[in-house]
């Protein structure tokens, strides 16, 4: 089938496949998906696809379409079942061979999409394959003429869970209570394995474990405030110790101190930037450009080698890999490690948080402080019909303020004082994202509005 270019490109993204399902994604797309990957892994020497989905109702029956793509194509299929996105990770990377995930991750019910990764869970983007994808997919994808491939399936949860307690050993640390949200997503499915076994000294209390693809909670999306309010009465309530929220996926994890206040997903990069920094002195940690400036200040005071990147897993496991980078970590709580076949786990993250609190006896307040240099105003969205002409006129409103502007990834302005502030256009969503970070929050607070204002028309 010939698809038009418009409809694959709205679809077929910077860094994955998203899109409304029976609008934009359905069974046959996703077949056509799956041959043109594995014809282009097969061109590459891969023998099997693993393939993983998520609690979503649309998941299975697209995840059995693409097996059906890929199977065409010569491949062997591992079907997984339900996984999170880091599981399907460890499986790509275990067993050294290319692998896809069904998960639309945060976005609501409605949506679903595909995340795919070489052997060794190494990255297919827009420009490591996702590009040969989409014009496969609008050319109409050559048939194989060879046999067609097998299919298996393997459940790996238990060796996913006995991977990451050897990445972080947590059963010598002081006994904690863990508050955990997982958003009705695939934290109710691992946290168990990882957390819940193995006679650790944790006690999980568990919030909005059961599987519903549905999210009659709240959106798995922890990146939005509102998202994340049961969670902080809840942690306060139990009297834990720490509050772990989790996307729909699973593949990123948010923390909530004893008190039941966030902590900023740059402070957690520098802690677990820190903790890989004692491990491998003098290391490269990546950092998004729009993590807190304190990541590169701190990785460059522990003797460490900080590199910018733009936003994206596709992007920040690229220079992984071009840099030998032990670590890097995202202001979306998106956190990568070298261990992990230079993929994003959230659990792996929560793991380390859970051992630099449990290894002292301070609370999760008093150890994040030092991680915590600038007040930052967290990522504002704006729906808008003109992404570009409006970044231009924020751009031209702070011209008399301005520093320095790069374009790495969208806008960012560098102001007179150390403020700045980034305005980049998502890649899965029609909306305009502002993050800023200043001294202090009344700073933050003026600046988020005053760039809003011309973003917004106002």
């Amino acid at each position: 089938m010939v698809r038009s270019a418009t409809s694959v490109h709205a679809v077929i993204k910077a860094y994955d496949v998203r899109g409304l399902v029976g609008e934009q994604l359905d069974e046959d797309f996703v077949r056509e998906v799956g041959a043109a990957f594995a014809a282009l892994m097969r061109a590459e020497g891969a023998a099997a696809v693993v393939i993983g989905h998520d609690m979503r109702e649309s998941s299975p029956a697209l995840a059995a379409a693409f097996g059906e793509g890929v199977r065409a194509q010569g491949l062997d299929v591992v079907a997984l079942g339900l996984t999170s996105t880091d599981e399907l990770y460890y499986a790509s990377g275990a067993a050294s061979c290319p692998g896809a995930m069904f998960t639309a991750s945060h976005n609501p019910a409605r949506y679903n999409g595909i995340k795919m990764c070489r052997a060794g869970a190494r990255p297919v983007g827009q420009d490591s394959g996702l590009t040969e994808i989409a014009d496969a997919v609008i050319a109409g994808v050559p048939p194989w003429d060879g046999r067609p491939g097998g299919s298996s399936r393997r459940d790996v949860l238990g060796d996913y869970a006995e991977f990451l307690r050897g990445l972080v050993d947590l059963s010598a640390v002081r006994p904690l209570t863990v508050s955990v949200d997982a958003g009705s997503g695939m934290g109710g499915h691992t946290v168990p394995a990882v957390l819940g076994g193995g006679g650790l000294p944790l006690t999980i209390d568990p919030l909005y474990f059961e599987l519903d693809g549905d999210f009659p909670y709240h959106e798995a999306n922890p990146l939005d405030p509102k998202n994340i309010v049961d969670l902080q009465a809840r942690v306060v309530e139990a009297g834990a110790d720490v509050g772990l929220a989790f996307d729909g996926d699973a593949d990123r994890c948010f923390v909530v101190d004893e008190l039941g206040r966030p902590v900023a997903p740059s402070a957690v990069t520098a802690l677990v930037a820190e903790r890989e920094l004692a491990k491998v002195p003098g290391a490269t940690i990546i950092h998004n450009l729009i993590t807190s400036r304190a990541v590169p200040e701190l990785v460059r005071e522990l003797g460490g080698t900080p590199v910018r990147t733009r936003v994206g897993h596709s992007f920040i496991k690229s220079t992984m890999a071009e840099t030998g980078a032990v670590f890097g970590g995202e202001h979306s709580a998106h956190y990568y490690f070298r261990d992990f076949w230079n993929a994003d786990s959230g659990m792996l993250a929560a793991m380390h948080v859970l051992a630099a609190l449990g290894e002292q006896d301070r609370p999760l307040s008093e150890l994040m402080a030092s991680y915590t240099r600038y007040a930052a105003s967290g990522e504002i969205n704006s729906a808008v019909d003109d992404a570009a002409g409006r970044t231009d006129a924020a751009v031209a409103a702070f011209a008399d303020r301005t520093v320095s502007v790069d374009d790495l990834d969208g806008v960012t302005v560098d102001l007179e004082g150390g403020a700045w502030f980034n305005l980049r256009a998502s890649n899965t969503e029609p909306l305009l994202r502002l993050n800023a970070e200043a001294a202090t929050q009344d700073e933050v607070d003026a600046l988020a509005a005053e760039v809003l204002a011309v973003v917004r028309g106002a």
